[in-house]
């Protein structure tokens, strides 16, 4: 009898092992928000209505140490590849559309990787890593399907956006940029981007086997300008005297929705229970497109906490309780998300790649301290690029609790903007001709009012040689000039058909 219930005992065991073997690899949605400030959900005391962001937030870790980068371009370049921009030439700015420019194709992205180790890897939203060579598109960088827009930004609506007004006239280069893989939908034109996007990510997930792993990256158009949302979603905050702050608004409620929509949708295709999924904003708010990061100082484009500190969070069944709804303060950054996503997640060999990311999944899962030390959040040194490092490149750092900035930081050496009709005035902090060096204790000051640079010049030293050691392991800034042949009057009306077919 013990034998008989022994052997039963262990059929059961092989049989419910074979079971969890085809679900051990979780799948992974990654939500990528574009231009959201600090202070644009709820649950960070914004008086935008976030409730699904807050509920997803709330049962999963609360990233509040985590960061990105000052603009779109460098935060995907450092998400998808693991690198920091002085290893990638992306040090600059973002790539324009008419630039002969793209993340490297001789680095693998963690799509790549995620494709290796058995996922499905599906990208929906804004790419805006280069397309003006085959080599450089979604397809070619680890996604077996890819559906959204090339370039920076475009009309919510027509799906068009004209140039950027660098080249002579290429302002009126007007072109459609919506893509279905390597085919333009143009039936969507006068359809809003979040409905489109959201009925897509739908479709793929109640299309998906689901013995077979996941990877969605969603690298939603919200809520970059241009500020159009439908209008009932603006009629929502018609309190809101300021006309930017008002629809930038209507378009967070939106996008909150289509999130909600989505977690609905994989739970209803029972998916949800095997899922991780990843919150994150690109760069901080544009405050003069509506978002706000009070009460952080600066904004988008910026090396101040408001152009990179992100809104971030994890969320899924399968975190350990201990960490479900709690706030995690180790310090993350975002090209730290490959390995996590590889190695971390799906648990596979990220073999002999070079990354500058660190794994993360313990200290998310587990609370562990953060294998990541210290933190350079780029080094520009554009136009000139002088040999050696010197204090008038724009340029910041973080190691422990300190952090210095170099040059220029960008946004006006940063004010605090309050957010509109709040009452509250904004500040502007005292201008030094000539002053190129901030060091602030970040832990103790948060907001970035204290100078501490002459009280601790050993600091700045120890700091500056960081940062000159960092200069020296790095690529020459790569930002060319854009070219005619990019104009979308010599690609059917096109953005996003590459001009160059030459392989590398």
């Amino acid at each position: 009898m013990k034998l008989i219930f022994c052997i039963t005992l262990v059929i059961i065991s092989n049989v419910c092992s074979t079971r969890i073997s085809k679900t051990t690899k979780p799948n992974i949605v990654f939500i990528l928000i574009d231009d959201l400030g600090y202070n644009d959900v709820s649950y960070h005391g914004s008086e935008i209505k976030t409730p699904n962001i807050d509920e997803l937030a709330r049962d999963g870790v609360r990233l509040e140490n985590y960061y990105v980068q000052p603009i779109c371009t460098p935060t995907r370049s450092q998400l998808l590849s693991g690198r920091y921009q002085i290893h990638t030439g992306l040090q600059h700015s973002y790539i324009r559309p008419a630039q002969p420019l793209c993340l490297p194709t001789n680095l693998p992205t963690f799509a790549d990787k995620l494709r290796e180790a058995g996922y499905a890897t599906h990208a929906i939203g804004k790419w805006h890593l280069g397309h003006y060579k085959k080599d450089c598109l979604p397809r070619q960088r680890g996604f077996d399907s890819f559906f959204g827009y090339l370039t920076g930004s475009e009309d919510y609506w027509t799906h068009h956006r004209p140039g950027d007004g660098i080249l002579p006239n290429s302002n009126h280069w007007l072109g459609m940029d919506l893509w279905d893989n390597e085919r333009v939908a143009w039936e969507y034109v006068g359809n809003y981007s979040v409905f489109v996007f959201t009925d897509k990510i739908q479709q793929i997930v109640n299309k998906h086997p689901e013995e077979q792993p996941l990877l969605l990256y969603l690298p939603f158009q919200s809520v970059h300008a241009p500020l159009q949302v439908p209008s009932s979603y603006e009629e929502r905050y018609k309190n809101i005297k300021n006309m930017n702050r008002r629809i930038y608004a209507g378009m967070m409620s939106c996008l909150d929705e289509a999130i909600g929509k989505v977690v609905q949708t994989l739970k209803k295709r029972d998916l949800w229970d095997n899922t991780v999924l990843i919150f994150s904003t690109d760069n901080g708010g544009e405050v003069a497109a509506g978002g706000n990061n009070w009460p952080l100082r600066g904004w988008k484009r910026s090396l101040w906490e408001g152009g990179m500190r992100g809104v971030g969070f994890v969320t899924s069944p399968l975190l350990p309780d201990s960490v479900q709804g709690t706030v995690n303060k180790e310090l993350i950054h975002v090209s730290d998300w490959f390995p996590t996503l590889v190695q971390g997640l799906a648990g596979s060999s990220l073999g002999n790649v070079t990354l500058d990311g660190f794994n993360m999944w313990k200290t998310i899962s587990s609370n562990a301290s953060s294998p990541r030390k210290e933190l350079l959040h780029n080094i520009d040194p554009w136009p000139n690029q002088p040999k050696e490092f010197s204090s008038n490149i724009s340029a910041a750092i973080r190691v422990g609790h300190w952090k210095l900035l170099t040059g220029d930081p960008g946004a006006n050496n940063g004010e605090w903007i309050p957010v509109p009709d709040s009452g509250i005035t904004a500040i502007s902090p005292i201008k030094i001709n000539g002053k190129d060096t901030w060091l602030f204790n970040i832990t103790a000051d948060p907001y970035e009012y204290h100078d501490l640079s002459t009280s601790h010049p050993e600091v700045v030293d120890e700091l500056m040689d960081k940062l000159k050691k960092y200069y020296v392991d790095s690529v020459p800034v790569q930002y060319p000039e854009e070219v005619e042949e990019a104009n979308p009057a010599f690609h059917d009306g096109l953005w996003g058909t590459p001009w160059q077919w030459k392989a590398e």
